[in-house]
Parts: C-alpha cells; structure tokens; sequence
C-alpha cells in the first residue's frame, strides 16, 4: 500500500451513506497516538497527518500479520466419539425404537504452528462433524465424547475467541462495498483495547494480502441478483479476508475452494499458506482437491467411516498406502486414490468397509499414530507444568476479547442497515413504481366517486381496497428480501459481532423512511383521485392510520419470515395467515353480525381498527346523502314521490357498519398495540431462533 492510499484511508472523503465509519477515521487523523501492535511487535508513536509516520504505521502493521511464539496455539484433540440418535418408526400407531448410530470413533490428530492442514475423505466419511466438533458448533444434536486441547489445555466453547471459522457458503450485504464490508467487521470484532484508527489501518493491509485492492471499492452483489458484484473469487477471498483481521490463530475452513476454478481454487490456498508460514495453525475440509492443490498442504487426515485412516504428511501417507497394498499409481492424483480406496462401493458394502477397516487399524496401531498421542501427552504436560498463558485464560474465563459495546454496535448495525435501504437502487425504484401504479390503478377504478346512494357501497369498497392494497404489499416486501438476509443474521450473531436486539432495532428504525415514502405516496395519489372527504384534516387522519396499517403488514411479514425461514414457506403461509385479519375488518362481514366463536378475532385485526378509523374519517361531517326521486302520475298531474333511501346522512352509514366515532382514539391505540405486539413476537421468534443456531 503506497503512502498516498494510506493518506487516502486517513482523509476518507465521505461517501454516499460511508459517514457513519468514516467519521470514527477521521477523527483520529488529527491526533497523535500511540499505536499498540496487536500482535507482538513494540509500540511506536506516531503522527498520522506526516506521510512518513504513514509508512512506518503501515510498515509496523505488515510486521504485526506475522505471530509471534506467545500468540501461536497448538490444536489437539484425542479419542473423539460422536453419536447422533435415530429413531426407527415401527408402525403408524407405536413408536419407533431411538437408536445411537456413531459418526465419529476414536478420532485423534495434532495440529502445530505453521500447518496448513487438509481433511479429507468420501461423503459422509465424518469430515464436517469433526470440524463442527472442533468449533464448538453445531452439536446440539450429537452426543459427543473425547478431549479438545488449545496447547495442551483442554478447551470448550471459548475456541471461538482465538479461532476463525470460514463457512462454505459466501454470505455478504450485497449494497456494501469489499472495504466496507471490512471496515464493518473490524470495528465490531477486533480486540477492543484497539483504537478506531488501529482497526482501519488493519483493513487496507488485509485488503492488499488478499489482494483485493483491484475491488475495493467495489460492491459485493449477490450472486444471483440483478447486480453481480465481485467474482466468486474475490467472494471467497473476502471471506477469509473478514475472518483473518482479527488475527486468529487459528481457523477452520469448510471447503474454501467449493466452486472456484482451478486457479482462482489455487489463489485461496496459496493465501492460506501465506498465513500458516507467519504461524497460524490452519485446518481446511477440502472436497477431491486436484493433484496441484492437494501437493500445497503439508498435512493431511484422510477419514473413513468416521474413523483416522491416516494423519501426517504427504509423502508419510504415499508410504503408508504402499504397505497397505494400495500404492498410488504414477502420475495419478493422490487425494483422489485416498478417497476411491477407502470409499464404500455400491454392490460392494461389505467388501469396501473390511478394506477401509484395515486400514483404519492399521494406522492406529502405526508408529504415526503413537507419535501423535506422544504429542498430545508432551502438550499436555508442558501446559501443566509452566501454566495456562494469558490467551488461554481469557478463553478460560469464557470473556470475549472482542465485544463492542452496545452503543457502538447500534451506531454500526445501524449505519448498515440505513444504507442498505437505500443503495438498492433497483429494488427502491421498484417499490416507489409498484405503489404508484397500484395508486393510479385504484384511483381510475374508482375515479371521483359520488356521494350518493350507489356511491356510498363504492366508497367504503374503496377505502378498504386500499388498506388491502398497502398491508399486502408492505408485506410481501418484507418476506421477499428478509429470509435472505436473515441468513447473514445467524451467521454474525453466531460469531458474536453483535447482539439481536441491536440488529432488530437497527432494521425496525432504518425501514421507516422507505414505508413512510411509498405510504404517503401511494395514499396521497389515490385519495385524491377516488374523491374522498376533501379537507385537510381527513387526508393527514388517512395517511396515519394507512400508514400504521403498512407498519402492521411488515410486523407480521417479520414474524412469518423468522418463523419459517426461508422464502417459499413464508410466501405459502402468508396469504392464509392475513385472511382472518381482513375477513373480520368490517366489510366482509358486519361487526355486529359476528359468530359469537370467531368474535375475538376481531380484536387483533388491525384492518378493522383501521378500516372503523378511515370509515369514521369519512363519513362523520356528512350531513347529507342525495336519495333519488321518483315521480308517478296521479289525474294527468305529476306528482313527487320520495323513494325509501337506506342512507340519508353519514351517520347512517357508519350505524349501518356497526363502526362508532367514539371509538376513533381507541382504535388508533390499538393500532399502536397490534403494532408492537406483532414487533414483540417478531424479536422473540428471531431471538430464539438465533439462540437455538448457536447450539
């Protein structure tokens, strides 16, 4: 990184919705301070506005990459055993039988310092269960046995303060930029003795080692939208990049090069080799490398049934294949003979599990596998002996090292959703194109209605279309994008980047402006064209009960989308969920005439608060409502007569409706209520299930 970027990084113009970061940047570009090496070099003093001290930071940030000996973990884990429970169904009417079927067995392995690890093996071979194992996560399900050491000391869920883990899948807000997206991260998940400044400047040198300074500025996309964003490879190596800018010492990969090609596949480990040689201990699952990949890890376990079919280097396992009968043939690829040898062969079960077995108990009783147990045992009492060092006793403690405080994650959480609000340009012209044309829609079907007897059914159709209209519509668009996004929830919070009352709260605040937009928008074009009461008042009553209604529609539209998940359920449950509400809102049915059984739906349908407040809103000033005349002749004179009219003021409209005006500050409380309350069920059905991924 030149000195005119890290002047650049220091100054940081602001940028369309970048503010909110920035500002915590240039705030310390004007002070002097001292900046502690995160990773065990000295401290230097500085002054950030001097080009030359910007090279001495930048060069001191380059030395900190590197580990020094305090900093390094040595992973071990010994005789692991892991079941899940089965239940067998016996008949329609009994229940099944619960049987243990084990996944892992006797699972033993080192990791040292500098290693870049490959655990390999046939689907279902158990490598993911002992990377879930090994992390802490995923195994609320699985009854598991054995010992996990952190340099020889036995370690449980605090792993996840000194390690990172790489998820397969590549999960990112798309609006946000690659620097960004990094900048998010490191002001929430850094060690918090770090100062602002110290966090950005760890940004740009992990953006130049994962050589991602060709995209910096550009925005990440989703994979499958209307906007592309990065490549698959600048995705993968973000992900590492997000990851790696705590430092960790060590970190665990699920598949890193899972849909890459061969070379951007090679990019990924040549990175990760990069950061084992500066000490970090590294474990990957990797899915039938190619030859080059696989000749790139200096360590591999190869799996079997859940069991250690071999542990070591490389070439150690080319020699332990070639006792075992089973040399790799010239110019074949390694990795894939492993994989074919110890598979389970359709037709063949029997005779594939005795050969994977041998093998299996061969290594076991092999000179390997003592030199790993002799390792582990050497670990274990070198820890007793000099005593736990101070890493592993914050892990002890079960402290995280890298909580933010919960006004600092509301400021960033924040920051992020606003601005995903509104940097989806496509979506945002969508919803403000929708909402004008179901207005103009509308507004035509119902132009300038009059108030007569004909018009009065028209008119109360009219406003009830429109609370339809706006509760549906508000939504959909909260199950159309939220599921997606609920996703990338699950996975920060399960890293601990910030709590979920911040991020609901965050979410609920920024997506005010844009239903209160397309709300005000839509009401103000529609009312005006169908002809409702004409004054001041009425329309501002109007756009805060339809607006209040939309608000509704989101609340319950979060809670169908936490609820199921995922986008195709919550858009199968969402229709007939919302029919109760709008069937008992007061123009389906009469709220007199009722069922007696179905009378407390009533109660918790913001449609009929609503529609009674609009229905009041209307028809409350009119005094009069034309009836017709007909005449009849009577001795060749014309007589008048007037017809029996059902309407001759508004009252008897809102009579007619069961709806009373002395209930108007009432139902606007209640939709205040239903407002919150279906919020409240929202948090506690996201707070559960974030609870419940955590397991």
């Amino acid at each position: 990184m030149s000195a005119e970027e890290t002047s650049h990084l220091i100054s940081h113009k602001k940028t369309d919705g970048e503010s909110g970061i920035h500002n915590a940047l240039h705030d310390a570009s004007t002070e002097r301070m001292t900046t502690p090496n995160n990773y065990g070099s000295n401290q230097i003093t500085v002054d950030l506005s001097h080009h030359d001290s910007a090279q001495v930071i930048q060069e001191d940030v380059r030395r900190s990459t590197y580990l020094d000996e305090t900093s390094r973990l040595t992973l071990s884990w010994s005789d692991l055993e892991a079941k899940v429970s089965t239940r067998e169904k016996k008949s329609c009417c009994r229940g099944g039988i619960v049987q243990k079927k084990t996944i892992l067995r006797g699972v033993s392995g080192v990791v040292k310092p500098g290693t870049l690890l490959a655990v390999i093996g046939a689907s279902g071979a158990g490598k993911t269960t002992l990377l879930n194992i090994l992390t802490a996560r995923n195994t609320k399900s699985l009854s598991v046995s054995g010992n996990i050491y952190a340099n020889g000391v036995e370690i449980g869920s605090g792993i996840k303060n000194v390690s990172a883990y790489v998820q397969q899948d590549d999960l990112f807000i798309g609006t946000l930029t690659v620097r960004e997206q990094l900048q998010f991260r490191a002001l929430l998940r850094m060690d918090r003795k770090f100062k602002d400044s110290d966090r950005l400047e760890r940004v740009e040198d992990v953006i130049v080692e994962m050589g991602l300074t060709s995209c910096a500025k550009s925005r990440i996309g989703s994979v499958f939208g209307a906007r592309r964003g990065i490549s698959g490879g600048e995705r993968k190596r973000l992900s590492f990049a997000s990851e790696s800018l705590t430092n960790p010492p060590l970190m665990f990969c699920d598949e890193p090069t899972s849909g890459l090609d061969t070379f951007m596949a090679q990019n990924i480990i040549n990175s990760l080799q990069t950061m084992a040689k500066k000490g970090h201990t590294i474990i990957c699952t990797i899915h039938q490398p190619s030859s080059e990949l696989f000749a790139m890890f200096n360590q591999i376990l190869i799996m079997s049934e859940g069991r250690t079919a071999f542990c070591g280097s490389s070439e150690a396992a080319l020699e332990f294949f070639s006792k075992m009968k089973f040399p790799c043939p010239t110019n074949y690829n390694p990795a894939d003979h492993y994989i074919l040898t110890l598979a389970i062969r359709p037709g063949q079960e029997e005779e594939s599990r005795n050969t994977s077995n041998a093998i299996c108990d061969s290594f076991s009783t092999s000179d390997l596998s003592k030199v790993t147990f002799d390792e582990i045992k050497e670990q274990r009492q070198t820890a007793t002996a000099k005593g736990q060092d101070l890493l592993l006793q914050e892990v002890a403690a079960g402290d995280s090292r890298y909580s933010s405080s919960w006004h600092k994650q509301l400021r960033y959480v924040f920051w992020r959703a606003w601005i995903t609000q509104f940097r989806d340009v496509i979506l945002f012209r969508i919803r403000v194109t929708q909402c004008i044309i179901n207005a103009l829609i509308f507004g035509l079907i119902y132009l300038q209605l009059d108030v007569d007897q004909k018009g009065v059914m028209n008119i109360n159709g009219a406003i009830f279309v429109l609370l339809i209209s706006i509760s549906f519509s508000s939504m959909f668009a909260v199950i159309n994008s939220f599921p997606i996004e609920l996703e990338i929830f699950l996975r920060e919070y399960g890293s601990g980047l910030y709590r979920t009352d911040i991020y609901f709260l965050s979410k609920t605040i920024s997506e005010i402006p844009i239903f209160l937009m397309t709300s005000v928008i839509f009401v103000s074009i529609a009312y005006w064209m169908i002809g409702l009461e004409p004054h001041l008042y009425p329309f501002l009553m109007a756009q805060l009960v339809y607006f209040l209604a939309a608000t509704c529609g989101v609340s319950l539209g979060y809670f169908i989308s936490t609820m199921t998940g995922s986008v195709t359920a919550a858009l199968a449950i969402a229709p007939p969920a919302i029919i109760p509400f709008m069937l008992f809102g007061g123009l389906f049915i009469n709220q007199g005439s009722i069922p007696i059984y179905f009378n407390w739906l009533k109660y918790i349908s913001w449609f009929r608060y609503a529609n009674e407040v609009l229905m009041v809103n209307q028809w409350k000033d009119i005094d009069n409502i034309p009836c017709p005349n007909n005449t009849t002749p009577s001795n060749f004179t014309i007589v008048p007569r007037r017809q029996n009219c059902q309407f001759y003021t508004g009252n008897d409209v809102l009579a007619y409706t069961s709806f009373e005006e002395d209930r108007v500050e009432f139902d606007i409380i209640m939709l205040c209520v239903l407002l919150v309350g279906l919020r409240l069920f929202s948090f506690i059905a996201l707070l559960t299930r974030a609870k419940r991924s955590k397991e």
